[in-house]
Parts: C-alpha cells; sequence; structure tokens
C-alpha cells in the first residue's frame, strides 16, 4: 500500500478523482475525458460485481487488479490503493472482506463524483 504523504499523485489532488491526471492522460481533450470517466464507470460497477460473487482468490486478484489499473488511468487513486489491498488479500477471507468494503465505498464516492466534475 502506498503512502499518502510519498506519493504525488495522492498529495496532488484529495478528490476522489485526480483532475490534474485525468487531464494530463486525456490531452486537455474533455469529451475523451468524459468517455474514459464513462468506461471506468462501467469497468468498475462490472469488477465490484465479480468481487462481489468471486469464490477464489485468483478470480479476486484479477477483478482487484483489473480496477486497480482502471482507477489509476483515470486518477482515482484512493480507488486503486485499497483495490490493490484487495488484490494483496484475496486469499484471506477476513482481510478481504474488510478490504472489499472500503473498495465499495471509495468506488462509489469516485463514481458519484463523475457528473459534477464536468458540471452534470
Amino acid at each position: 500500500m502506498k503512502n499518502s504523504k510519498a506519493d504525488p499523485e495522492v498529495r496532488a489532488d484529495s478528490r476522489p478523482i485526480n483532475l490534474a491526471h485525468l487531464d494530463r492522460m486525456t490531452h486537455g481533450d474533455r469529451a475523451l475525458a468524459r468517455e474514459v470517466l464513462r468506461l471506468f464507470d462501467s469497468q468498475a460497477e462490472r469488477q465490484l460485481a465479480t468481487l462481489a460473487s468471486a469464490d477464489n482468490a485468483k478470480a479476486r486478484a484479477e477483478a482487484a487488479h483489473a480496477l486497480k489499473g482502471a482507477a489509476r488511468g483515470v486518477g482515482a487513486f484512493a480507488v486503486a490503493r485499497i483495490a490493490e489491498d484487495v488484490e494483496a488479500c484475496a486469499k484471506d477471507e477476513i482481510a478481504f472482506a474488510s478490504s472489499l468494503a472500503r473498495l465499495k465505498a471509495r468506488v462509489t464516492e469516485a463514481r458519484l463524483a463523475i457528473p459534477d466534475l464536468f458540471g452534470g
């Protein structure tokens, strides 16, 4: 897990989605940013469903890894950090359940922020 004091991506923006990172990744193209966020929203929903229903560590780790990558791509760094935790504890039922609950909360926070980023 990354230390937020040492992680410039986390310090740069405490919002659910780091807008400076998103802007860099989309080269300032607002339409592209909207599309990337729409894809993240869909991916997050799909991977959370997979995580909730997965009955083995491999499937859990793969879904968490996919979500981690999607989150990093849009600048949802808190989601990415917790997804990394979920990936690491996929074999431990208790740790997995706790981390998954935290992940769901952060994903919800990021997904709810998406409409506000571009005024609706």
